[in-house]
């Protein structure tokens, strides 16, 4: 058996960035940004009111000057004259600045009497002047790779960039493996149970950037996992539950072998999720998460997740850990490294008494997998444990 760490590398050694697509700016929220955005024009385009009020020179702004008003400007729709000695116009927030103007007066500072204006005794500093290229200029870069949230697309959109370049989202085949399967609405036979963990891998795959296309179960024999694999052969990643162990029924490593699977490895020493595996299978990276419901899940968390971002182009990195305050005590733990459903709440974990791998319905109540390292000792309640949020 490998480490987690070790398992990690190996699979990030099988997988590498995707190939990129343009996509419409509508279209491009939470995509992975593949190449710089450059701007190639200034923002805002000329120097703009940050207030309603009054143009003016501000070297004229004296308390209880009086100025004579000669126009409007608006956005969209600004003045087109010069401002001489002793006039102003009025002017709107986002409004281009007339020439010969560089302050406006807040309308609260002023009283107006036809088209004859009059500044109040106490007037603020202003100039509530935005200044041209106060947000960007040409060159400035909304920088590559980055997972686009909405102000970048707010940002992109401002550029004046109507398509982005982003990575194509990896197509990932889900294939749950087991003659004790049914899906969620049919009746399970007597020795049965209903098919779960594809449906929590869906949603934590999506979640993540990819496509997930969940396959039709594939039965314990040979001839119904190689129609399972041949469904999947166009996936840039395919992930099996189920049938990764050594039993009499677990056929998966053997299939995937005959039809030229290299695997990478098989086995981590990890609680829950031991009997993982991966390799390349044709043109698919390959990975085996264990049948478990919580096992399976606890892996998409561990493996799936970083190996979809370095399929995106985000880099080849573990999923990122923080750390918070025991709330009890633990004993101390085994040879193998331990993700314990857990609960965080105000940088205080508490971690579930019962850490079956069968049962979801801890996995459900839980933010956090807490991380015990082989052969941690015992620790105390106040002891800073290091968790994954989930």
């Amino acid at each position: 058996m490998i480490t987690v760490t070790e398992a990690l590398d190996a699979i990030f050694k099988l997988v590498e960035p995707l190939g990129t697509e343009d996509v419409p700016l509508a279209d491009a929220a939470g995509r992975i940004l593949a190449q710089h955005v450059t701007a190639t024009r200034l923002q805002p385009p000329f120097a703009a009111s940050a207030m309603d009020g009054y143009a003016l020179n501000g070297v004229e702004a004296d308390p209880e000057a009086m100025f004579r008003v000669i126009g409007e400007s608006a956005a969209g729709h600004g003045f087109d004259g010069q401002v001489g000695p002793g006039e102003c116009v009025r002017i709107f927030t986002g409004a281009p600045m007339p020439d010969g103007t560089d302050r406006v007066i807040i309308q609260e500072d002023v009283e107006r009497k036809g088209d004859l204006i009059t500044l109040a005794r106490a007037l603020d500093k202003g100039p509530h002047v935005r200044p041209a290229g106060a947000d960007f200029a040409p060159g400035d870069t909304i920088p590559a790779p980055r997972i686009l949230s909405p102000a970048d697309l707010a940002l992109a959109a401002a550029m004046n960039v109507p398509a982005l370049t982003v990575t194509r989202k990896p197509v990932v085949a889900l294939l749950a493996t087991g003659d004790e399967l049914v899906m969620p609405g049919e009746e399970p036979g007597p020795d049965q149970i209903i098919a779960s963990n594809a449906f929590g891998l869906k949603a934590l795959i999506e979640a993540n950037g990819g496509h997930a296309r969940m396959l039709p179960i594939a039965r314990d024999n040979a001839a119904s996992l190689r129609m399972a694999f041949d469904l999947a052969s166009d996936a840039d990643l395919i992930v099996t539950i189920g049938g990764a162990s050594v039993g009499d029924h677990d056929l998966v490593g053997d299939v995937a072998a005959d039809m030229g699977m290299e695997q990478s490895f098989y086995k981590v020493l990890m609680r829950p999720g031991k009997p993982l595996m991966a390799g390349r299978i044709g043109d698919a990276v390959m990975i085996g998460l264990p049948g478990n419901p919580v096992s399976s899940m606890v892996c998409g968390h561990v493996f799936l997740v970083p190996a979809l971002r370095a399929l995106l182009g985000l880099g080849a990195a573990a999923a990122p850990r923080k750390s918070a305050t025991l709330v009890a005590p633990v004993t101390a733990n085994g040879p193998r490294e331990h993700y314990m459903r857990a609960r965080v709440d105000d940088d205080q974990i508490t971690i579930f008494d019962s850490q079956d791998s069968a049962l979801l319905s801890v996995l459900a109540q839980a933010n956090a997998l807490a991380i015990r390292p082989a052969s941690d000792p015992a620790r105390d309640a106040g002891a800073q444990l290091d968790y994954l949020p989930i």
